[in-house]
């Protein structure tokens, strides 16, 4: 089977290598830095393109391009930019982490212009290549069984699900990050809560503990376990800055509109705000209403 890539970053790069690793599938591939294109292209056998217009010369028909591109304008952008070039009956998918509602109009676009489209949510990060991907994959039946071949590489056994039409696979993923925000929220208090005991207790060693059977044993534990062997118990010379990628928010709007109460998710999206203030203006409001009622001492900021 032939499959264009865009984008070929950490995970598209990765699907790429690992697709060609472990098929004969063959991949035409371009990225908007053309060393990352050629790099890739020396190492894995995939055909370098040097522009959108010269990957889709280069697929056969029916043509299928895989989109692995940060989500908003970059993909919508070039998603207008291939109903140009695709014929009736070629196929996009994104595979990015793109909203739900963009991937069901664009679904609905592509029909109109006799274009294949599936939106597929892929989890696995950095880890993909070597364990695979889990897939959450939204279009037509007729989509998803013509591009199964590529999505059985991607993925470890049993690690693709089709979840319905257009936007399916793009709202399950969103809901999936949502959980991971909820999670990481939880493990993180439970790890900073030992931390400031007076037991002197070793992170990694913990993290490794509960890995034996626990019930709370789990990958991003393991993940944890990692990074506290290599950075110490105390985390020294990481930031507690968190950023948050849109899908936290989506799913805290979309439990919103659905009147679900989601208060874990919730409270875990604005503790990745709360990461990202130096000082804050609501905890200088309680301090000085504290000042004000009780006669409760402030600390001043010192003079520059």
């Amino acid at each position: 089977m032939q499959i264009g890539f865009v984008g070929l970053g950490k995970m598209g790069g990765n699907m790429v290598r690992r697709i060609r690793r472990d098929s004969d599938h063959e991949v035409v591939g371009f990225n908007i830095d053309a060393d990352v294109t050629e790099g890739l292209a020396g190492e894995t056998g995939m055909v370098a393109a040097d522009s959108l217009e010269d990957m889709i010369g280069r697929l056969d028909k029916p043509r299928n391009v895989w989109l692995m591109i940060p989500s908003g304008a970059p993909t919508q952008d070039t998603i207008q930019q291939l109903y140009e070039l695709l014929d009736e009956g070629d196929l996009i998918i994104d595979g990015g982490n793109s909203r739900w509602t963009d991937s069901a109009a664009n679904g609905a676009a592509a029909q109109q212009r006799g274009i294949e489209f599936m939106d597929v949510g892929t989890s696995g990060g950095v880890w993909g290549l070597e364990v695979g991907y889990c897939m959450m994959v939204g279009g037509s039946d007729e989509a998803v069984s013509r591009l199964s071949p590529i999505l059985d590489v991607l993925a470890p056994p049993d690690g693709w699900g089709h979840m319905g039409n257009w936007g399916a696979g793009h709202y399950v993923k969103m809901v999936h990050n949502g959980v991971e925000y909820g999670i990481m929220q939880a493990y993180a208090e439970g790890f900073e809560l030992m931390h400031a005991s007076d037991y002197g207790l070793d992170m990694a060693k913990i993290a490794n503990l509960w890995m034996q059977g626990s019930v709370v044993r789990s990958w991003l534990l393991e993940l944890a376990a990692n990074a506290f062997e290599q950075e110490g118990s105390d985390l020294t010379g990481i930031r507690g800055w968190v950023a948050d990628s849109g899908e936290g928010r989506w799913t805290v709007f979309d439990s919103i509109d659905k009147s679900v109460p989601a208060p874990v998710i919730t409270a875990a999206l604005f503790a990745r705000f709360a990461s990202r203030q130096d000082e804050s203006y609501a905890a200088k409001v309680n301090a000085a209403l504290r000042n004000q009622f009780g006669g409760h001492a402030v600390e001043r900021e010192k003079a520059t």
